[in-house]
């Protein structure tokens, strides 16, 4: 079977698109094992399966490149940004259905896309639990999926991989695990690295990592939106949000870059 596809950079983490052909969910699975894998397949962080769905709608399932079906922010910026360049869609207002909700999102300009996120009803700041050295205090909330905000003072030289790794599964998350986000603040900007649950390691930028450093230290520090983050591929984000009550956060929005890197076609 032959695929056309879509690589594409949501700021460095990226992402194999499908569109059109009609798949199951199995199948999707397996596709994206297949395609992401860096040696034999295209290679990217994630899947993308991206049609249109009624007027000015797009739908939009992501798949990690372990298999394991769940929202992405950047990856769901990106099929927005994939949609409106190829006409799919020709407003630059529209909506984007994906597992965690109908988002709505709007075109910017050229490779920039501003997009609502879930709403978070729980940010549990100073999270309980006994965590491995150098970390001491770890923010907990979910903004479509699960993280662990982990303020640092240095992240330059962290070994992001290693640490994550052990934080990832911490019992202080439950069963599920969470991604896990180490952030340094200076001079009003968050800087972030990410390790992502799914990927099982580093990535250049994570959308709904970036979402949940800047609510959990907008909240912890009383910050003034929109928050400025800088992702480790060094593009840079803006995040809003308002403060609900008991610790919560809704209205909460991120713009950032996305682009088509090139398209081709693959036998499997």
């Amino acid at each position: 079977m032959r695929l056309k596809f879509y690589k594409m950079s949501g700021a460095g983490n990226d992402f194999v698109l499908l569109s059109g052909r009609a798949f199951t969910s199995v199948a999707l699975k397996s596709l994206a094992v297949k395609l992401c894998d860096r040696k034999a397949g295209i290679g990217s962080d994630g899947l993308l399966y991206v049609n249109k769905c009624g007027a000015e709608k797009v739908s939009m399932r992501y798949f990690n490149s372990d298999g394991s079906e769940t929202f992405c922010g950047n990856g769901s910026r990106c099929a927005a940004w994939w949609a409106y360049e190829t006409g799919l869609v020709k407003d630059e207002n529209f909506k984007l259905a994906t597992i965690s909700g109908v988002l709505p999102v709007r075109v910017m300009g050229r490779e920039k896309i501003k997009m609502r996120m879930p709403d978070v009803p729980v940010v549990t700041l100073d999270h309980k639990g006994k965590y491995p050295a150098p970390v001491k205090i770890v923010h907990f909330l979910n903004t479509g999926v699960p993280h662990a905000v982990v303020p640092l003072g240095n992240i330059d030289a962290l070994n992001v991989d290693a640490l994550g790794r052990r934080l990832r599964f911490h019992k202080a998350f439950g069963p599920a695990g969470a991604n896990v986000d180490f952030v340094a603040l200076k001079g009003g900007r968050i800087r972030i690295r990410t390790y992502e649950r799914g990927v099982e390691a580093e990535t250049l930028a994570c959308g709904t990592g970036i979402t949940a450093g800047a609510v959990a230290l907008g909240l912890k520090k009383d910050l003034a939106c929109p928050i400025l983050v800088t992702a480790k591929s060094g593009e840079k984000f803006k995040v809003w949000f308002k403060a609900g009550p008991r610790c919560s956060a809704d209205e909460i929005y991120i713009e950032g870059p996305a682009k088509i890197v090139f398209d081709g076609q693959i036998d499997i």
